[in-house]
């Protein structure tokens, strides 16, 4: 006999994955896919939290350090992490998490609002929170990625055209 922890949620309505000790979440319906991490470009005059950019399969993908963007320490090792790849508005930003764990729901339940924890509720970019097996997982607000990374491209310089001596 099957245990009702064990039934699986029909809902499937979110990507979960860890960031230090806390738990998140995405809406699976703007996740693209989740890779391993690919070579970064660094941007210059980006904020901290935009790790650089990276070509994957022909296009290039802002990717935001949750780690940094959360003001937590650099991951030990970054090559364990994985790239949770998030489309928003026709475009992608790839979020760099220190682990996927699942693909799950709320069970039908909706989402618990988001605490109110002063100055900067709206930076932190949570827009409900969910519980599970005792777990609280902060659901993220994607389109706040894209923010950040279209921050990013307006602060690159712009170019230019291919160096070379002035005339």
């Amino acid at each position: 006999m099957a245990s009702d922890r064990s039934r699986a949620d029909p809902q499937k309505s979110l990507v979960g994955f860890a960031v230090g000790e806390v738990a998140y979440a995405v809406p699976i319906s703007h996740v693209r896919e989740i890779v391993n991490p690919l070579p970064l470009t660094a941007l210059p005059h980006s904020p901290a939290a935009v790790a650089g950019v990276a070509d994957h399969r022909g296009e290039v993908v802002p990717v935001i350090d949750l780690r940094a963007r959360f003001g937590l320490e650099p991951r030990p090792d970054p090559r364990r992490c994985k790239w949770v790849l998030v489309e928003v508005e026709g475009r992608v930003v790839g979020l760099a998490v220190d682990q996927v764990t699942d693909v799950f729901g709320t069970g039908g339940a909706p989402l618990k609002p988001a605490p109110a924890l002063g100055p900067g509720d709206s930076d932190r970019g949570i827009v409900g929170v969910t519980s599970r097996e005792g777990v609280l997982t902060m659901v993220l607000d994607v389109t706040r990625f894209d923010q950040l990374a279209a921050t990013a491209r307006a602060s690159s310089p712009p170019r230019s055209g291919r160096p070379g001596p002035a005339p």
